[in-house]
Order: structure tokens, then C-alpha cells, then sequence
């Protein structure tokens, strides 16, 4: 079985000759000064319009028992990155109905050339497909029933191959920053984030929104102590409301019907108390700090769900999990995640650039390496907000013209998707 929709002409090879003398190319001189002067990036504008800062050609497992034989199609075409992941067999409900948003929001992400699905049997694989077909971007689809996984990867591979070959050549064009969807999500927080690198993606949201991104914050259980506020910065009462029935329902069903104490065990974490956050109401006054001081959210998001509002700041229901969330953002169609973290936290994300900010000197010079904006000189009355905020959009217009950031470069590529209950 092959499920195949907007497969492109492909061109034939370039033949080119070597060049003369090999060289080794300069790095980007570190910025001297902190200013905003790039306002256009460099993206591949995709069949939907939509601009992506990455190239990718996504080997998509319908389920856990097609991990294999993607993983076995990416080692065969170099270019190519599989996503393996724990599920997809005996879900349903509204359980599925998210399962199948995370998928087809994956493939469907601007920053995705084209996908090929691999799934144990076909129907759920072309419903895979199928989602994704309505960008317009190239996908096929492969059934292992009644074929195997060696005749599947043979075949999966052959498509794999053209198309990695024909997104060699798509062009980048110059596009203005307002068309970048930016997401964010803090982990491994501490007292520095409160004060410096949460308020850094606020001071960044408090320029660019009004300008025309789309934006996206969520974590649900670190909101609690603080939902009165987060409520207070709806568009409207409407949508306030709408964010307190999402926190209550997720309160009241889950935490206050499951937990043994509190979220003494999970919210804050052992590494968030060591770094002074004693309860979950500090913890969420330092995580609200991400939405600026001007921005308003004009509408609540399910998990996975794309924005339909226009452009603007939206809340997600997500977990408060690292990879869990990212996960989540990227299959609502975001191309950038900026990344606050205090004590350190080394997520990265498979198919979207995710850009690391610390204030916090000690995670700074422990765990540099990770770090892709350095605001310590916040605490130390070196750099001011507004200094920050543009550093970190100087970063936002690098990354998408190219820079890898500290997870790319690092290999971390976290895929994990969120599950609501037991399968059947």
C-alpha cells in the first residue's frame, strides 16, 4: 500500500565541479551592542504560506510498532530525521483525537519540507496523510501489513531519497519577522528566572506581538497561584473565563482527583527548590513574567491545536513537562521556541530551533554550552530589560537565518507526546 499526495516534479540532478581550494568560513562576530536592526529573516515560504526557518523531510511513525522501520529509512537517506515516539495503538476518544493533532500538526509544521508516514496498517496512515496533504506540502504514506518491514523500507526509502533531494533546492527568500510563529516554555527554574530571563521573552513578546507574530505560552499546573492574573490578561472577560475553566478543569480533575499530598512530589521540582522556589505560587508569578507587561492572550488553545484568531498571543493547555510542551507547540504550527531556565535544561526539540535563556551566572558558566542568550548582566545592573529583550530578538533573527542553536547543536532532538489516559 502507498498513500502518496503532492508529490513535486523532481529535477534533475546539478552537476557542478569542485571548488579550487577548500577554506574554512569565518564565524559571526558575537554582537558588541544590543540593538534590533534585522527585522526580515531568511525562510522557505511553504506551499500554505506559512514561513519555516528549517528544511526538514520527516520520517513520521503512525504508531510505536513503525519506530523501526522509520529509523531504518533515516539511516538509509542522510538528510532525512525520524521521529520515533511510545504510542498509537488501542487509543481513543479524546485521547486519539490529540494523538492524531500531534502527528498531523508535526508534519504539517512550516518547518517540515515533506513527510513520509509509515504506519502498521493503512487506514490510520492515510488519515495521517491525508492531514498533512491540506498544507499542500509533499507526503506519502506506507503499510507495513502484507508487506513487511524490509519490502516497506525499501520503498519508503526510495521516496525518502527524491525528496530530500528535491528540498535541497528550495530556496530560501527574505521574509519579514512578523511572519514567524515564536512559542516559549521555562524549565529548570529558579530565583534568576523571576527576575531576568522570563521577563526577557516578556520584554520580546511586548515588541513583537504588537507587530504581527503569532505567540504561544501555556503550562497549566505552573499557572496555579497565579491563575487570577493570568485570567486578568485575557483580550476579554469571554476568553478569561475560558482560561479559567481550562485551569479549573485541569485542577480539579486531575490534580485534586490523583494526588496523594499536593504537587509537593512534581510543582516546584527538586531542582527549583534548590534554586529558591519554595511553592508553586512563586513558581507561577515568575512564569507569567513571559507574557510581558502589555500583551494580552486573545484566545485559549486546546493541546496541539493551531491558532484561528489571527495574529496575537494565545494560551495552550499543556503540560508543564519540557519536551511534552515543545512537542505540543510545534504541532500547532510554531517555527521558534525561546526557552528561559534557571538552574539549566538541556531540551531540545526534533524539528523546531529551540533558543535557551539564563540569567543565572553559575548555569552560565557550569553549563554554558547550552545557553544561546547570556542575560546575567541583568542581575548584575549591567543590561537592562529592554537590552535583553533585544538580545534575544537579535537571537530569534539568527536562528532563523541558520544559527543552529545550543540543543541543534547539541543533538537534542525531544519528541514526546502527550497522553491523556490509558489505551483500551
Amino acid at each position: 500500500m502507498t498513500l502518496a499526495a503532492n508529490i513535486p516534479h523532481m529535477a534533475s540532478p546539478f552537476v557542478g565541479g569542485a571548488p579550487d581550494q577548500m577554506f574554512t568560513p569565518a564565524l559571526p562576530a558575537v554582537r558588541a551592542s544590543l540593538r534590533v536592526e534585522a527585522t526580515k529573516v531568511w525562510g522557505w515560504r511553504r506551499e500554505n504560506g506559512r514561513v519555516g526557518v528549517r528544511n526538514h523531510v520527516v520520517i513520521l511513525p503512525l504508531d510505536d510498532l513503525s519506530n523501526s522501520a522509520c529509523e531504518a529509512v533515516a539511516n538509509n537517506v542522510k538528510g532525512t530525521l525520524a521521529l520515533p515516539h511510545a504510542y498509537g495503538r488501542l487509543q481513543f476518544g479524546e485521547d486519539l483525537d490529540l494523538y492524531f493533532r500531534t502527528l498531523i500538526g508535526t508534519g504539517s509544521n512550516p518547518n517540515v519540507a515533506a513527510v513520509v508516514v509509515i504506519g502498521i496498517e493503512e487506514g490510520w496512515t492515510s488519515r495521517i496523510v491525508e492531514g498533512i496533504a491540506k498544507t499542500g506540502k509533499p507526503v506519502v504514506g506506507f503499510g507495513i501489513e502484507g508487506h513487511g518491514d524490509i519490502a516497506t523500507v525499501a520503498r519508503a526509502s526510495y521516496q525518502a531519497k527524491k525528496f530530500v533531494q528535491w528540498a535541497s533546492e528550495l530556496p530560501r527568500e527574505e521574509c519579514p519577522i512578523t511572519d514567524l510563529w515564536i512559542s516559549t516554555k521555562c524549565g529548570e527554574s529558579d530565583t534568576t528566572t523571576g527576575l531576568s530571563s522570563c521577563p526577557t521573552v516578556g520584554n520580546m513578546y511586548d515588541k513583537l506581538i504588537p507587530r504581527g507574530i503569532y505567540g504561544v505560552f501555556g503550562e497549566t499546573s505552573e499557572i496555579t497561584g497565579g491563575e487570577h492574573l493570568c485570567k486578568a490578561r485575557a483580550a476579554s472577560t469571554e476568553i478569561g473565563e475560558k482560561f479559567y475553566r481550562t485551569w479549573k478543569a485541569y485542577q480539579d480533575d486531575v490534580i485534586e482527583a490523583h494526588k496523594t499530598d499536593d504537587l509537593s512530589d512534581s510543582q516546584p521540582t527538586k531542582g527549583n527548590i534548590a534554586g529558591g522556589l519554595t511553592t508553586i505560587e512563586e513558581k507561577a508569578l515568575g512564569n507569567l513574567e513571559k507574557i510581558g507587561r502589555k500583551c494580552r492572550y486573545i484566545d485559549v488553545l486546546e493541546p496541539a491545536e493551531a491558532p484561528a484568531r489571527g495574529p496575537g498571543l494565545y494560551y495552550m493547555d499543556t503540560s508543564s513537562a519540557a519536551a511534552e510542551c515543545v512537542t505540543l507547540m510545534a504541532a500547532a504550527g510554531y517555527v521558534i521556541h525561546t526557552f528561559p531556565t534557571g538552574q539549566g535544561n538541556v531540551i531540545g526539540n526534533p524539528i523546531i530551533p529551540v533558543i535557551k535563556i539564563s540569567g543565572n551566572p553559575k548555569t552560565i558558566r557550569t553549563m554554558g554550552e547550552h545557553i544561546d542568550v547570556d542575560v546575567s548582566g541583568v542581575l548584575r545592573r549591567e543590561m537592562t530589560l529592554d537590552q535583553a529583550g533585544d538580545a534575544l530578538i537579535d537571537m530569534i533573527v539568527r536562528t532563523g537565518n541558520g544559527r543552529l542553536t545550543a540543543a541543534e547543536a547539541l543533538g537534542h532532538r525531544e519528541f514526546v507526546i502527550t497522553k491523556l489516559y490509558r489505551s483500551a
